[in-house]
């Protein structure tokens, strides 16, 4: 089994006197796509800020390369971690070519052109265009572009294709696997549970700031479990070859 470039141990987290966060542990390993999964407020987010070390931990240890992330310069960091946030608005209004250049500046020998990463993320149209002129879609094919950008061996990635329609997010997805193959240790965080099953190696069930299961997609999608802590009975439709479809019950 490959090494756990980045790893948490029972980490806790708490705003205020509201636990956010309770006892979860997690590794990426080297070649492996874990995915993320649970209701909202289960502390997938919460969890995500606390690896990158956006978020101190009240409880636990994150390590980089069995190194305590702490001790890493956040320079050094940014090198060997990409984020892909939930949410982000940068100060500038930023062209998309400005943005991926950023990305590119942390790239070493052997990255891709400006115009061959912007083919990669369908953005060839859009390389004039500001920030603030981009649709959703538009805005998350961008950032992704840039974060990518370097092949960072560690990416964290929170609901990255939230707002990308179905073949877009299959990419995205795709392109995610694809860093994993190369020897990327990937995690991220993923709403559709079908998405999830398809290019996951391992699930990470979180439920109320707590870790509920950890397994690979099948034994986690295929388990009561889920349907208890998403509160629904799912549909569980088998596909030829391997693997279900998942679907609201009745």
């Amino acid at each position: 089994m490959a090494e756990a470039l980045l790893s948490g141990q029972g980490l806790g987290y708490s705003a205020g006197e509201a636990p956010l966060l309770r006892d979860v542990s997690a590794e990426l390993r080297g070649g492996s796509v874990l995915g993320i999964i649970g209701p909202n407020g289960a502390g997938k987010s919460t969890l995500v800020r606390l690896l990158i070390g956006q978020l101190l931990p009240a409880a636990g240890q994150v390590t980089l390369k069995g190194r305590p992330l702490a001790a890493w310069p956040r320079r050094e960091r940014a090198r060997l971690i990409g984020h892909l946030p939930q949410h982000f608005e940068p100060h500038w209004d930023y062209r998309v070519e400005e943005l991926l250049r950023l990305g590119l500046d942390r790239a070493g020998p052997g990255a891709p052109g400006l115009r061959e990463l912007a083919d990669r993320f369908e953005l060839g149209a859009l390389l004039r265009r500001t920030w603030s002129t981009l649709s959703g879609g538009e805005r998350a094919r961008a950032l992704a572009a840039s974060v990518l950008a370097p092949d960072p061996p560690v990416v964290l990635a929170d609901e990255p294709a939230a707002a990308l329609d179905v073949g877009q997010a299959a990419a995205l997805m795709a392109r995610l696997r694809d860093l994993a193959r190369k020897g990327a240790a990937v995690a991220v965080v993923v709403h559709d549970l079908n998405l999830a099953a398809r290019w996951c190696d391992r699930l990470l069930l979180l439920e109320g700031g707590r870790a509920a299961m950890e397994a690979r997609p099948d034994e986690v999608l295929g388990a009561p479990e889920l349907d208890r802590v998403f509160a629904t009975r799912f549909r569980r439709v088998a596909l030829p070859g391997g693997g279900m479809l998942l679907a609201p019950g009745d």
